[in-house]
Parts: structure tokens; C-alpha cells; sequence
């Protein structure tokens, strides 16, 4: 016997069967708590080509599950590539509008990783971020 089965044997209409169910998958998946599961501590060297992209203002990468961008102003900045909206990994950084945006569901972050919208209301886990002349440092 499925769940909807089970509901109608207690005598629920199809229409309160329909909002029960919506209303449990609506609010189960919208509580992702997205924290990193250990300490974060790398160095990426500016230098080397793979790196490229953090040259440039409005460019990122993407190491270790972590969005690394260099912001328009020339700002480096970190977070988790997890969207807290439903756990998926795709947070990636838009240079037009200095801003993190995660493509599964249009989740908007700001470079602080604070959510700008109803899907991204539950913000991003920011790294902390050194540049050291060509060094820049990722860290928890």
C-alpha cells in the first residue's frame, strides 16, 4: 500500500491527499543545511595556468566543491558549490551581475553568500579568502 492509498483508507479526499503530499516534498527538500563536512585549507597558485580564470575581474573556478571568484571590483571570494536549496551542485559565479546563482532551480546568492531570493534564502557557507602575492589562500 502506497502512502496516497493509505490516506484515502482514512477517508481524505484526493484534493487533501494532493496538498499533503505537495506540501512534505515542498518542505523537506527546501531545509538543505550545507556545511562542510571538515576543514578547508589549500593555496592556489595564481601563476599556474589551470588558474587562469582568477586573473581576470568576473572569473572563477571551481576546486574541490568550492566557488573561488574574482568579483568585478577585484575581490577574491569563496563558497560551497552545494546550494542549500535542495543540495544540488551546481552554484556557479555570474560576472554580469557579481553574484552566485546555482542553475537547478535559480537560487541567487550574493557574494557574501547571502540568499536574494525565495530559493536562496537559506544563504551559501563562505570560505575565507588571502592573497599573498601570487598565493591565494582558501580556508574555513
Amino acid at each position: 500500500m502506497n502512502r496516497k492509498e493509505f490516506l484515502k483508507g482514512l477517508g481524505m479526499s484526493s484534493a487533501a491527499v494532493f496538498a499533503l503530499i505537495t506540501l512534505h516534498s515542498c518542505s523537506s527538500s527546501s531545509n538543505v543545511t550545507v556545511v562542510p563536512a571538515g576543514a578547508v585549507d589549500f593555496i592556489i597558485d595564481l601563476n599556474d595556468a589551470q588558474y587562469a580564470n582568477l586573473k581576470t575581474n568576473g572569473g572563477y573556478i571551481i576546486k574541490n566543491q568550492i566557488v573561488i571568484a574574482k568579483t568585478k571590483d577585484g575581490t577574491y571570494v569563496a563558497v560551497t558549490q552545494k546550494c542549500s536549496h535542495e543540495g544540488e551542485m551546481r552554484v556557479v559565479y555570474q560576472s554580469s551581475s557579481d553574484r552566485f546563482y546555482c542553475s537547478a532551480h535559480g537560487a541567487l546568492f550574493s557574494t557574501k553568500g547571502v540568499g536574494l531570493n525565495n530559493e536562496g534564502k537559506n544563504g551559501l557557507f563562505t570560505y575565507k579568502t588571502e592573497l599573498n602575492g601570487a598565493s591565494l589562500r582558501i580556508y574555513s
